[in-house]
């Protein structure tokens, strides 16, 4: 996969500076005000290389399936500073892979229209199961509600950076440091939630938006002073974009997370009935290739 496909569908599929940080931010606002340490947030995990996951039981990881379809293989992730061995992936039976046609053809003519609208019909989200539970962070729980529209939410990622005016360099790291921000649920879709980088006055004070190396990391709803986990990080939109010069984590950009409320009954039943037909780390890597 050549670095300029990986820049596209890795991190954020379609998002498609050089801070070493993570998350695109206000320009107006220090970047010391949105960095936060690990132990905010113990319950995210680190896959390898860059995008992350949820503990959300003991031995259950939820993360975005493309982040870690692209892996032919893989025996860790680290949560809480520990690596830990993985014992299965379950990758949605609806989630829809991007064929190399329209990668290419992307890259040839800038037009990821073809792309977008396959990415808009894909259940992109997959669990991993641990092979011994976690003991030294906690879990966090799902939101279950779907009435998302108009709530605060919060972003947690190591992904990269940049400021909203002009969005992360795409050469730039994806995996950084860690960092938080907010934004408002503009809109919801039967998979999706949807929010935007409103600019000041009427941003949030520490207003941003994930972006690339921030895959299936958090999306977080307040009940009742604790956090719920409402989305995954998942792939971004732009109006009328040559995607061969497209800077993500900018002002006018959609960023779509899964919307997990819409998917609660196929991850409770995943987890209760761990099925039979699940497959080892490497068999389940290489059969996604083939979808």
């Amino acid at each position: 996969m050549t670095s300029l496909i990986k820049y596209f569908f890795l991190s954020f599929q379609l998002t498609l500076a050089p801070a070493v940080t993570a998350i695109t931010i206000r320009d107006d606002v220090s970047d010391s005000e949105y960095r936060i340490d690990a132990s905010e947030f113990p319950a995210l995990v680190d896959l390898p290389g860059e995008g992350h996951g949820v503990l959300i039981t003991p031995k259950w990881i939820i993360t975005a399936a493309h982040a870690i379809t692209w892996l032919h293989c893989f025996e860790e992730v680290v949560i809480n500073g520990t690596p830990r061995e993985i014992d299965k992936l379950v990758i949605h039976p609806g989630y829809k892979k991007t064929p190399q046609r329209m990668i290419d053809e992307a890259l040839e003519t800038g037009d990821a229209s073809e792309i977008e609208a396959l990415l808009a019909t894909s259940d992109d989200i997959a669990l991993i199961k641990l092979s011994q539970p976690v003991a030294d962070a906690n879990p966090v729980g799902i939101y279950r509600e779907n009435d998302e529209q108009g709530q605060i939410v919060k972003l947690i990622g190591k992904g990269a950076t940049g400021t909203v005016d002009l969005g992360h360099d795409p050469k730039g790291p994806n995996r950084t440091e860690l960092r938080r921000a907010f934004n408002i649920i503009s809109s919801t879709q039967s998979r999706w939630l949807g929010y935007e980088f409103d600019q000041a006055p009427d941003a949030l004070p520490l207003e941003g938006m994930t972006t690339n190396g921030d895959s299936g990391g958090p999306v977080l709803i307040e009940v009742d002073g604790q956090w719920l986990l409402a989305g995954l990080t998942s792939w971004k939109h732009a109006e009328d974009v040559d995607i061969r010069t497209f800077r993500p984590g900018i002002y006018g950009q959609t960023s779509y997370s899964i919307r997990l409320s819409h998917y609660v009954s196929w991850i409770d039943k995943m987890i209760s009935n761990d099925l039979p037909i699940q497959q080892s780390v490497k068999a389940e890597s290489d059969n996604s290739s083939t979808k």
